[in-house]
């Protein structure tokens, strides 16, 4: 049986509209992902604790207030601190274009902007987990 890719889908930071990562959730769990929701409001430590203990191979998070830069490569950076290098990183939201290269940069593996079919996280996903 093959092992099923647990993602863990991230709200980071003190943005509290989740529909967005709650659609990106329901589609990736039908696309037969395992998928943890952390809730609203995570810190980056809170974040890193439940990617540790639930043993993911993504970490997807999702931020519309404009904190990516800062929130996105801290959360890379503590992964990789706790040898957790192997995991994706993959992130969403309201990101502006010009900040997409810096977040790539910075260890995000693929950024997915308002628009973007569900079918590409999906496909992005599956391709590029280790």
């Amino acid at each position: 049986m093959e092992k099923r890719i647990r993602v863990l889908v991230a709200k980071p930071g003190l943005d509290g509209h989740d529909r967005g990562a709650k659609v990106v959730a329901r589609a990736l769990r039908d696309a037969g992902f395992e998928v943890i929701y952390t809730g609203l409001r995570q810190t980056p430590e809170q974040i890193i604790e439940a990617a540790l203990s639930e043993d993911v191979n993504v970490v997807a998070l999702s931020l519309l207030s404009g904190a990516h830069n800062t929130l996105f490569p801290k959360i890379v950076t503590m992964l990789n601190e706790k040898g957790m290098n192997d995991v994706l990183v993959v992130g969403g939201g309201v990101i502006p274009d010009a900040d997409i290269p810096f977040l790539k940069e910075s260890g995000v593996s693929e950024v997915f902007t308002p628009g973007t079919p569900t079918s590409n996280i999906i496909e992005f996903i599956k391709a590029n987990v280790k």
